[in-house]
């Protein structure tokens, strides 16, 4: 190629797209890292995976701050049993994830099953070179 303009930007569009791909593999692994999670909590692994300034909303209207979440997700009041995730889409736009998705999951609350099938959108920021989640919402 002879044009030099050409190749830098040849090269600018690969590492741009390949970036993206690298955020959305990254994304999608902590997705799963918290489905898990959400099934079997871990205090220490909920505080890594969750920002300082979480705000997760449920499908119900409450909202709760990252220590809420973690302490009712610890207390078993409602338990998810499985969780399975439909039609998930990742969108990243320079250190902010975007993901939705469709929870499809059996919970056991208070000793009754129930099940679940609602949408949730995910917001995830970049600190440190590691994925956080910033903010959930679920809705009906």
């Amino acid at each position: 190629m002879k044009n030099p303009v050409l190749l830098i930007a040849l090269f600018l569009t690969i590492g741009s797209a390949f970036g993206q791909h690298t955020s959305q593999s990254e994304l999608e692994k902590k997705v799963e890292e918290l489905r898990i999670l959400l099934i079997h909590p871990e205090q220490h692994e909920l505080r890594r995976i969750t920002s300082s300034q979480l705000s997760y909303g449920h499908s119900n209207g409450r909202i709760e701050n990252q220590e809420e979440f973690i302490a009712y997700m610890l207390s078993g009041v409602s338990k998810f049993v499985t969780i399975e995730l439909q039609n998930q889409t990742i969108d990243t736009v320079d250190d902010i994830g975007i993901v939705r998705h469709t929870i499809v999951a059996e919970t056991n609350n208070e000793g009754e099953t129930v099940h679940i099938k609602i949408g949730v959108l995910l917001v995830w920021h970049k600190e440190a070179n590691d994925w956080k989640l910033l903010a959930r919402q679920a809705f009906k």
